[in-house]
């Protein structure tokens, strides 16, 4: 979560950095201009043609206006991209999605592993729901698939729209624990006073069992936050807060 969250802001403030120095640049090449325009017929010196400074002043401005532009377009979507980045790689505590069922179908289960899975549920101050798990644990082998439940309800007299992130702990766990069906990052309209089962596919991936980082955790948690979806909003990376 960290190392992804410092790539964000590392792109916004490139972004921020090349539109700071555009305009130091527009603002020397002014001041030439001017300067190079001072010279009038009583000024020393030939009086050779002059450089045509708007011309340049506008070409530079333009080259740099576009780069400010396509960075800004880089800071934007480094959000989505370093998401999907921590969802492929399991990096901040992120679980990895993405296994076909070939690969869920022939996993061995390690049956002498046995790993405790807790659930919790919280819900942003700005969604007015109740969100909560239906099972506080479950036992799962690597290898083995597991189902569970969350269950939201919109207490309210009007319709709400949410959306989720998620996390795990501990975080080196995230690239062996494989959702395989969930409702992270799909918004999810919730009529008034409407109740619905939220299911979570999931298994742990065999290797984690090989993993010597992995040899004393036999607990892990799964974490989901709602948060209201609002028109530009922009979700936190799956990560702990």
């Amino acid at each position: 979560m960290e190392l992804c969250g410092r790539g964000w802001a590392k792109a916004a403030a490139v972004a921020r950095g090349a539109w700071r120095a555009g305009l130091r640049l527009h603002g020397d090449a002014a001041l030439g201009g001017r300067r190079g325009k001072s010279a009038g017929p009583f000024a020393g010196g030939p009086r050779g043609p002059q450089p045509d400074w708007r011309h340049r002043n506008r070409t530079v401005l333009t080259y740099l206006a576009a780069a400010a532009v396509g960075m800004a377009g880089v800071s934007y979507a480094a959000v989505p991209l370093y998401r999907l980045y921590c969802q492929a790689t399991g990096l901040g505590g992120s679980a990895v999605a993405g296994h076909g069922s070939d690969q869920i179908e022939t996993m061995e289960r390690i049956r002498d592993r046995i790993v405790k899975v807790t659930f919790n549920a919280d819900v942003h101050s700005s969604l007015q729901w109740n969100f909560r798990p239906q099972q506080t644990e479950v036992y799962v082998v690597p290898g083995e698939t597991a189902l569970a439940f969350y269950k939201a309800k919109n207490p309210t007299d009007k319709p709400i729209i949410g959306i989720s992130t998620y996390n795990v702990v501990p975080f080196e766990a995230g690239q062996y624990f494989n959702k395989i069906q969930c409702f992270c990052f799909e918004e999810q309209r919730l009529n008034p006073h409407e109740e619905v089962d939220m299911p979570v596919f999931f298994f742990i991936d065999p290797e984690f069992a090989e993993d010597p980082r992995m040899a004393r955790v036999d607990l892990i948690t799964l974490s989901y936050t709602f948060f209201e979806a609002k028109e530009g909003q922009t979700l936190p990376l799956p990560g702990y807060k």
